[in-house]
C-alpha cells in the first residue's frame, strides 16, 4: 500500500486512531493478567516480525549510506517511544485513569510548540484554534471536574513529552530515509528495550502482584492475552507506525498530533459497546469539541488558499 496523497494520509490516520481508541478496552483486561513491559516486549518484536514480509514484498532499497542511519535513527525513536509506553504505565500506578488519559492527549499542543521552539516550524491560526479546542474537548472528555495534580501525573507528563517528541522526530527522519525499514528497527528497538525492563525488574516478567503464578505459556497464551497481543501487535502497533511514518512525509506534524486526539472518542465508543459506559454530557461536549477542532485545522489552510487565490486573482485598478 502507498500512501500517495495528504487525504489518503488523513484517512489512513483516522483509520490508526480507531484502532488505537478500540484496542484501550482490550489492553486495560490484559494489563490485569500480564506485567506491562512483558506484554510490550511480546507486543513490539512481534509487530517488528510482522513487517518483514512487507518489507520484502515493497519497492523500498535501503542504499549502504543509509544503513547506520537507520539503526541510529530507529533506536533512537525506539527509546522514545519505549520512555513514552513506560512512563505513562509508571505513572498510572499513583494518578487516575482520566488524569493519565488527558495529560497523555497534551502531546497534541506540545507539538507545534517544541516544533516551533526546536525548528522553527509555523502553524497558521486555524491550526492553533482547532489545537486549542481539542485540547479543551480532551478535558472535558477525560477529566471533566475531577482534575488534581499528584505524583503520578507529573510522571505521565514526561510520556506527553516523548509522544510529541516522537512525532517530530518520525517527521524529520522519513524525510530521507526508507519508512519500512525505520518503522521495523524501531519497534524491535521497543521490544529490547521492554524486554531488559521486564528481566530487570523486581518482580518476575510473568508474574502480576494480587495474581497467582503463572508459567509464561499460561500468561501468554490466556484467551484476553493472546488476543490482545496479536490485534495490539499487528494493527494497533505494526500498521499504526508505519502509517504514522508515511503519512508524516505527506502531513505536518501538528496535524497529524491533532488527528491522534480523536483517540478517545473512539476508546469511548468501545468501551459503549462492549462494557455499557456512558459518555455523559460534559463527555459528549468535549468530543465535539475535538472533531470540531480537527475539522477546523483541516478546512482552515484550504480556506486560507482559496482567500489567498481569490485575492491574487481580483482585478486592480490602478490611476
Amino acid at each position: 500500500m502507498v500512501i500517495k496523497t495528504p487525504r489518503t494520509a488523513l484517512i489512513t490516520l483516522i483509520l490508526v486512531t480507531f484502532v488505537w481508541g478500540s484496542e484501550f478496552t482490550l489492553i486495560d483486561l490484559a494489563m490485569k493478567v500480564i506485567p506491562v513491559n512483558t506484554f510490550n516486549a511480546v507486543r513490539f518484536t512481534l509487530a517488528g516480525l510482522s513487517l518483514i514480509p512487507l518489507l520484502l514484498l515493497s519497492k523500498e532499497k535501503v542504499l549502504r549510506a543509509q544503513i547506520l542511519p537507520l539503526f541510529g535513527k530507529g533506536a533512537t525513536l525506539g527509546f522514545v517511544l519505549f520512555i513514552a509506553f513506560y512512563t505513562q504505565t509508571e505513572g498510572l500506578k499513583y494518578t487516575s485513569v482520566s488524569n493519565a488519559g488527558f495529560i497523555t492527549s497534551l502531546a497534541t499542543p506540545l507539538v507545534p510548540i517544541l516544533g516551533f521552539l526546536l525548528f522553527k516550524t509555523r502553524a497558521n491560526r486555524f491550526v492553533w484554534l482547532g489545537i486549542v479546542l481539542a485540547t479543551i474537548g480532551l478535558y472535558l472528555l477525560t477529566v471533566g471536574d475531577k482534575l488534581a495534580f499528584n505524583k503520578g501525573d507529573y510522571i505521565v507528563l514526561i510520556c506527553a513529552f516523548a509522544f510529541a517528541v516522537h512525532m517530530l522526530l518520525t517527521g524529520r527522519f522519513v524525510v530521507s530515509l526508507p519508512i519500512i525499514p525505520l518503522t521495523i528497527i524501531q519497534l524491535f528497538a521497543v521490544g529490547v528495550y521492554s524486554t531488559i525492563s521486564a528481566f530487570v525488574s523486581p518482580n518476575p516478567a510473568f508474574y502480576l502482584a494480587g495474581n497467582p503464578p503463572l508459567s509464561w505459556q499460561e500468561c501468554i497464551f490466556s484467551p484476553i492475552v493472546l488476543g490482545t497481543i496479536l490485534i495490539a501487535s499487528l494493527l494497533g502497533t505494526a500498521y499504526a507506525y508505519w502509517a504514522q511514518s508515511a503519512c508524516q512525509k505527506l502531513l505536518p506534524d501538528y496535524k497529524v498530533a491533532l488527528v491522534f486526539t480523536l483517540e478517545p472518542i473512539f476508546a469511548y465508543l468501545t468501551a459503549w459497546l462492549i462494557l455499557g459506559e456512558k459518555l455523559g454530557l460534559s463527555g459528549a461536549i468535549g468530543a465535539l469539541s475535538i472533531l470540531a477542532g480537527v475539522i477546523l485545522a483541516e478546512t482552515g489552510d484550504k480556506f486560507l488558499l482559496r482567500k489567498r487565490t481569490t485575492h491574487v486573482a481580483s482585478p486592480h485598478s490602478s490611476k
